[in-house]
């Protein structure tokens, strides 16, 4: 197979960019994975084939790893993001900060194309730090190279996603599970649409200098994800709708965990949906303009790695 050039990912090893490397890896690309720790990251080398993959140190909080993963490169992917901000590892410094250092660095190489994966709700008047931070890096990015492409993808699953496994988790071995902002609207898209819109944009498939909205082929009230959720496993907890000033005090309780079942600034997000606008739609910037194919269902996807929580009978019912 023709090799395709250089991509250097940053944050390859994280639940989008394991899948992003394995299928740019089967098209025929050379592979640069920027991570803090690549001694963690040996699983991604058997997705490619022999010295395919490199394993490269970098933190997008220092310019000098940066400049170092990106030299010789055809095309840059920053994956990077958080959903708590802690300490140094914080929204500005992540997603601003460090979006714009790749930038400067992707325009200083003269590489082909820049990626940015932002998020759905990224907007600069938002009450949410994780939403303005993303804004203000799509900002920062295009500042410095107008020719970036701006993903913003909504919930996405896959077999590693923390949204269906987390709440698949929760019922199986809670009887009754809360349900915050049961109506609040999301799209979700499967990880491997998105790949493939990540490939799409690298291929020159997408404008430059736009930002597209990537949302999956059914718009699911919070309250429809739990209830697929029971139907895909067959697990039955009751559903206690609680109001999010309930979330906010759970937050509060919480707030001192590594890893917090819910933040106050998640919370925020909660309040408003999470769906691609008419205005993207309108102008073609969404996954359609990126792909041919048919984006996958969560009802053909999630049950594929759900069925672990599967309860016996249920699991016998489907077998």
């Amino acid at each position: 197979m023709k090799q395709k050039g250089l991509v250097t990912i940053f944050g390859g090893s994280g639940f989008i960019g394991r899948h992003l490397v394995g299928h740019l890896a089967r098209e025929g690309y050379q592979i640069r994975v920027a991570v803090r720790h690549p001694h963690l990251a040996g699983f991604l080398q058997p997705l490619g084939g022999l010295s395919q993959i490199e394993l490269v140190k970098a933190n997008i909080r220092d310019e000098q790893s940066i400049e170092n993963a990106v030299k010789g490169a055809d095309y840059v992917v920053n994956l990077v993001g958080l959903l708590i901000s802690s300490g140094q590892q914080n929204f500005n410094a992540i997603h601003v900060q460090g979006a714009r250092m790749i930038a400067i660095a992707a325009r200083e190489e003269g590489v082909k194309q820049l990626v940015q994966m932002s998020a759905l709700g990224a907007d600069e008047k938002s009450s949410s730090r994780y939403a303005r931070t993303k804004a203000h890096g799509e900002d920062a990015v295009l500042n410095m190279e107008p020719n970036a492409i701006i993903l913003r993808p909504s919930v996405v699953f896959g077999p590693e996603d923390e949204f269906f496994n987390r709440f698949a988790s929760l019922m199986s071995i809670a009887p009754v599970v809360p349900l915050f902002a049961g109506k609040t609207q999301f799209q979700p898209v499967y990880v491997g649409d998105v790949v493939k819109a990540v490939a799409a944009a690298i291929e020159g498939k997408a404008e430059q200098g736009n930002i597209y909205e990537l949302g999956g082929p059914e718009i699911l009230t919070m309250r429809d994800i739990h209830q697929q959720i029971k139907k895909i496993t067959g697990l039955n907890p009751a559903l206690l709708p609680l109001p999010l000033w309930v979330a906010n005090i759970i937050a509060l309780a919480t707030c001192f965990l590594p890893n917090p079942p819910i933040t106050g600034d998640q919370i925020k997000l909660l309040r408003k949906p999470n769906i691609v606008s008419d205005e993207a739609s309108e102008q073609h910037r969404t996954l359609a303009a990126l792909s041919t194919e048919k984006p996958r269902s969560v009802m053909a996807i999630v049950p594929t790695y759900l069925d672990r929580f599967e309860t016996s009978k249920h699991a016998m019912t489907r077998h």
